[in-house]
């Protein structure tokens, strides 16, 4: 499973009980988080999407509360496989709507074409640089690792992820060309947008897009450097009433930042 994870750039767990133990009451609390006032915000792209960054009710080892500890064959994977599980942040609760997408308050005509035709495909980490115009990008939070797990029950296509196999290999190329004969306490700052659109095209051209369907009990793994996104929510889609389709996200940061981010699983 490891040797497939290296190169497709992302796993998925069969179901297992603990893993179900878990989502089972974390889909409690994602479903008070989205319903929060202190998280209006996160309600995007007129309502379709609650991004959810950070809005679930878990400590560093992952667990809420009143719930069961995270484990399950996804926890076992990374421990045995990338490394120690750091401690985690709170959890995003990624909830899709019917409906989308739908253009996102300030997002121009040819953000939303991406994000309808190309499934807002990207690298999680890379981010707008603050205050520079031009949309220019930077490696902002360099991840370890993205854990998905999903919390209620969804047709597979209602907004899935969507994956591009092997699309991290050529990140990895991209982004090690714009930091070479950089000082490894600079690469966060470096304006890495060109060589990023050139390799999302490269992708595009060359790698699988791959939609990741999972139910509660189950997980997926992608690699940080793995080019995803969300498909548009389908007219036969189904989920919960009320709900949508929801799945929390752990991203934590790799310890070492952008230059260790090149390294190793």
């Amino acid at each position: 499973m490891f040797d497939e994870f290296l190169r497709r750039g992302w796993v998925r767990f069969p179901f297992d009980e603990q893993t179900l133990a878990w989502a089972e009451n974390a889909r409690l609390h994602a479903l008070k988080a989205a319903q929060d006032p202190a998280h209006a915000d996160w309600l995007q792209c007129q309502s379709t999407w609650f991004i959810g960054v950070d809005a679930l009710n878990n400590d560093a080892t992952g667990q809420t509360p009143d719930g069961p500890p995270l484990a399950g064959a996804s926890i076992d994977f990374i421990t045995r496989h990338i490394g120690p599980i750091p401690d985690l942040h709170k959890a995003q609760v990624s909830i899709m709507y019917p409906g989308y997408p739908k253009p996102r308050e300030g997002e121009g005509e040819a953000a939303f074409r991406y994000r309808l035709n190309r499934d807002a495909a990207h690298v999680d980490g890379v981010k707008m640089m603050p205050g520079v115009a031009g949309r220019r990008r930077n490696v902002d939070e360099p991840h370890a690792w993205v854990l998905g797990l999903p919390l209620n029950v969804a047709s597979s296509d209602a907004s899935p992820l969507v994956v591009w196999e092997g699309s991290h290999q050529i990140m990895h190329r991209a982004f090690a060309a714009a930091f070479e004969g950089h000082a490894p306490e600079t690469l966060s700052q470096l304006d890495i947008t060109d060589i990023y659109t050139q390799a999302r095209a490269e992708v595009f051209e060359s790698c699988r897009r791959v939609t990741v369907h999972a139910a509660p009990g189950e997980a997926y793994l992608m690699h940080r450097l793995t080019l995803h996104g969300v498909a548009p929510w389908a007219d036969t889609a189904t989920a919960p009433e009320g709900e949508g389709r929801i799945v929390a996200y752990f991203r934590p940061e790799v310890i070492g930042g952008v230059a260790r981010w090149l390294e190793g699983a």
